[in-house]
């Protein structure tokens, strides 16, 4: 089925624990059951909701009101199987015939990813990424706005990046609380990381995005991610290796070793 843009749908069949019945409004009821269906959520599956949220939110501005487990899949980047799986952890919002009704999709995984709930977010360190983290348009497009910035350099204080004026580290705990700042980023040298990690918490910070190449140290109520753009470089280096070391143990029929690029064409 074709994604559909407000013209008649076609067929697509949804798993079975697809009702057939049309999406209903969420109530308050439904609250303790989504609660318990994201506990439940697997941390790779989740990873895969926001990539399904960004590629319905792209295909609802673009006026798909209907799309496929197929189409979805192919879109995201996944087999369509892996999709249904995944979107049967938020419940399934399908009709048998019609395929998935975009808009209810991306408000059931908006919920489920706690985007309804509003966020602000800190950056300490602006030095270069910091710099760009803080001017990067993609945090408040997508319900991420940043309310603050910090660093120690007496040059950058009162400097305005992004539209928000750096203030000093000093300041954190009093700043986040005044503007509810729910998510801290933390893009410093490895050697203050803990101490700004610290002020944050202290600030009633829950959520950190830790860019720094160390681990935090927190307490249990607060969830840490960690960004370490080495490790991933080395993770494709690996992968890199590996496919030259089988394109290396392979023969072709005649004989002859297949490059790189001839071994994964020919798989």
């Amino acid at each position: 089925m074709a994604a559909q843009r407000d013209q008649g749908h076609n067929g697509d069949q949804p798993p079975a624990t697809v009702a057939d019945a049309p999406a209903r409004e969420v109530t308050a009821r439904d609250v303790p059951a989504a609660r318990e269906r994201a506990r439940a959520i697997p941390e790779a599956a989740v990873a895969r909701l926001a990539v399904y949220l960004r590629v319905l939110s792209a295909m609802g501005e673009d006026g798909v009101t209907t799309i496929s487990s197929e189409e979805l899949a192919a879109a995201a980047g996944v087999n369509s199987a892996k999709l249904r799986k995944d979107l049967s952890y938020i419940g399934s919002y399908g009709t048998r015939g019609v395929g998935y009704d975009v808009d209810v999709l991306i408000s059931e995984i908006e919920r489920i990813l706690g985007l309804t709930r509003k966020h602000s977010v800190a950056v300490v360190g602006i030095g270069n990424l910091g710099h760009a983290l803080a001017n990067y348009g993609g945090f408040p497009s997508r319900g991420f706005p940043v309310a603050a910035l910090f660093d120690v350099d007496s040059d950058l204080m009162g400097v305005p990046v992004g539209g928000i004026p750096v203030e000093h580290i000093e300041d954190i705990e009093s700043i986040c609380r005044e503007r509810e700042v729910t998510i801290g980023v933390i893009a410093t040298p490895p050697s203050v990381a803990q101490d700004v990690c610290d002020r944050l918490v202290s600030g009633g910070v829950q959520c950190i995005l830790n860019f720094a190449p160390v681990v935090l140290g927190v307490p249990d109520h607060v969830e840490v991610r960690k960004v370490d753009l080495a490790v991933e470089m080395q993770i494709l280096s690996f992968h890199v290796a590996r496919r030259a070391d089988e394109a290396q143990a392979e023969v072709t029929v005649d004989g002859t070793r297949p490059g790189v690029g001839e071994a994964v064409v020919g798989r």
